[in-house]
């Protein structure tokens, strides 16, 4: 990982290549070093842009949660399909933008001048200077750092950070829960949940969202702040504002869902793909149902680098 003032370096072809697995693109990169299981083509870039859009209303079209204003440098780490980078950067023109993902596949085909994106693992420590950006920002990579670096990614990340920079974490808990106890072992999205979470075990820490603030306030963050947003699976809230997010998170669901499990449900766990569409099929149905009041965890953490 290098700042946009060095030599550009060619990408090396091995980040390039890609297999196929039931009609989707991965990345051969990173499945032979099981750094991320979901799929690289046209088809995810869509999701993960239609993903951002919905983080955008569940955020108030918010980008930037914590006091900042004139940052000078950004840096966006896991950015997909570039979307939150983008935005970013017309927002803030004069501000240095810096993306890195695993992944070159789904880059945007045109970004802002001041948006370089790069590919590198951010499972290896940082090649950052120390003291050199004013925001870090992670969103959504529980399924690729690697569970036991958790620890590490955040001193890499407030390294990088100048004296008073501000990180900010979103991370979801894919495990479907409900509050009324409606949500039973014998439903399917419950049992998704369980598998999927069983298919990344040893691998990724996927509830590493339920332990951001630990993980931030070890490092020495200070003025640590996280909150819980329950995403409901559709609009079963009595609550005019989270009833809205439901409405607006049943379709995202029904791309996530497949999306995140596909390649882990049939070749980690070897489940054969008429019964990974069963229930997929099922599970998808069930989130529809205002029945099961169902919901996924959404936990958003930021922390200040002492002065």
């Amino acid at each position: 990982m290098t700042s946009p003032d060095s030599e550009t370096e060619e990408l090396d072809a091995k980040y390039l290549h890609t297999i196929p697995v039931y009609g989707r693109e991965y990345q051969k990169y990173s499945i032979d070093k099981k750094i991320y299981f979901q799929p690289v083509d046209d088809n995810e870039a869509e999701r993960l842009e239609r993903e951002h859009c919905f983080f955008n209303g569940v955020f108030d079209n918010r980008l930037i949660f914590p006091p900042i204003h004139n940052p000078r440098r950004i840096l966006d780490c896991g950015h997909g399909a570039g979307s939150w980078s983008a935005d970013v950067a017309e927002q803030y023109p004069d501000c240095e933008v810096i993306g890195v993902d695993i992944s070159p596949h789904m880059n945007p085909d045109d970004v802002p001048v001041n948006l370089w994106l790069q590919v590198d693992d951010l499972n290896r420590s940082f090649t950052f200077p120390p003291n050199h950006f004013d925001l870090v920002h992670s969103r959504m990579l529980a399924t690729g750092i690697d569970g036991s670096r958790w620890p590490s990614y955040i001193e890499d990340i407030k390294r990088v950070l100048r004296p008073g920079g501000w990180v900010q974490l979103v991370e979801m808990y894919f495990n479907a829960q409900s509050d009324n106890g409606s949500l039973t072992e014998e439903h399917a999205l419950r049992q998704w949940s369980t598998k999927f979470m069983r298919s990344m075990q040893g691998l990724k820490d996927l509830r590493v969202g339920t332990h951001l603030r630990n993980l931030l306030t070890a490092a020495g963050m200070e003025e640590v702040d996280t909150r819980m947003i329950p995403l409901p699976l559709c609009e079963w809230s009595t609550d005019p504002r989270i009833r809205e997010i439901g409405a607006a998170n049943r379709e995202s669901v029904r791309e996530l869902l497949p999306s995140l499990s596909l390649y882990p449900l049939t070749q980690r766990l070897h489940m054969p793909d008429d019964v990974f569409q069963r229930l997929i099929a099922q599970a998808q149905e069930e989130a529809n149902s205002p029945k099961l009041k169902a919901y996924f965890p959404l936990y958003v953490c930021i922390g200040r680098k002492p002065l």
